[in-house]
């Protein structure tokens, strides 16, 4: 999983989900898990 500043470019991949957990925001993606990331 990235640690990022900006969710951007990974929010813009298909399959890919914004969630919000515990005051986080993640990317998370079923289609293609090299895409995770969290902001923050």
């Amino acid at each position: 999983m990235k640690v990022r500043a900006s969710l951007k470019s990974l929010k813009q991949q298909p399959g890919a989900q914004v969630v919000r957990r515990r005051g986080r925001v993640y990317v998370i993606n079923k289609q293609n898990p090299r895409f995770k990331g969290r902001q923050g």
